[in-house]
């Protein structure tokens, strides 16, 4: 199993505290059948910065630790970069870090709001032979309210990935419910961990794929594994035709 969204680099931003820390979340990993994991740090959500060049020198420290500590996982390089005015500039001076150096860009929305420059931004960053990843989207309060917007984003290019603890009710009933509406609705395109340490913020990508073939089958299941080999081989992943989320009618209104 491949994760393609992750917070293992130890001391940088609100993941793995330490080097201890970091082991441990590998050895927790290991255990859920992950055997390759991108490192996805913080990067000008307000509180951290993790640029490019430092990013690929963690990722290799990182790299040796596991190999030294026999831990047969292997570590990727990304960023979760958090939208904002200068993303265009910001690749352009070498700042941005894809995953594994593919053209798939992580971006981070806050988890209330989702600026009017966006749908502009993701169609520019498109421009520039990238493909932007919405991460989260099931966790931020004005797709949940308006997931028509999401599915403008889909529907012109962009992709999305939702966090397996969002799936099985880790982040409360609601996030649960439009997590699988996402799905149900062909928009969303990676499940990954967003795992920050071992307990509070762990990887549950096992019960996240048990509860989607439960709910989806096993199909669903093998799309979204099958799309993380090919990000990280920087290959086209798949794609089902994006629809709108259903909203049900209530006492006969919207």
């Amino acid at each position: 199993m491949i994760d393609i969204h992750s917070h293992i680099l130890p001391g940088i931003d609100d993941g793995a505290m330490d080097e201890q820390a970091s082991i441990a979340m590998a050895k927790q990993a290991v255990a859920e059948g992950i055997h390759t994991i991108i490192a996805t740090p913080h990067h000008k959500n307000g509180q951290f910065e993790n640029k490019k060049d430092f990013i690929l020198q963690q990722v290799k420290k990182l790299n040796e630790i596991f190999s030294i500590e026999s831990i047969p996982l292997i570590v990727l390089p990304g960023q979760e970069l958090r939208i904002n005015g200068d993303v265009l500039a910001d690749y352009e001076a070498g700042e941005l870090l894809t995953l594994n150096r593919t053209q798939y860009l992580f971006i981070e929305f806050s988890s209330g709001h989702v600026p009017r420059y966006a749908e502009r931004l993701l169609y520019d960053i498109q421009l520039k032979g990238l493909t932007p990843i919405i991460v989260h989207p099931e966790r931020n309060q004005e797709l949940i309210t308006n997931p028509d917007l999401l599915y403008q984003f889909v529907e012109k290019g962009a992709l999305t990935q939702v966090t397996a603890a969002s799936i099985t009710g880790g982040f409360g009933k609601k996030i649960k419910k439009f997590s699988h509406q996402l799905i149900e609705a062909n928009l969303t395109h990676f499940i990954a961990s967003d795992a920050h340490n071992i307990t509070s913020r762990s990887f549950n990508m096992q019960g996240a794929y048990s509860e989607i073939e439960k709910e989806f089958g096993k199909n669903i299941v093998y799309l979204f594994m099958g799309n993380a080999e090919l990000l990280v081989k920087g290959k086209q992943v798949y794609k089902e035709m994006p629809q709108k989320v259903k909203t049900k009618k209530f006492l006969g209104l919207f």
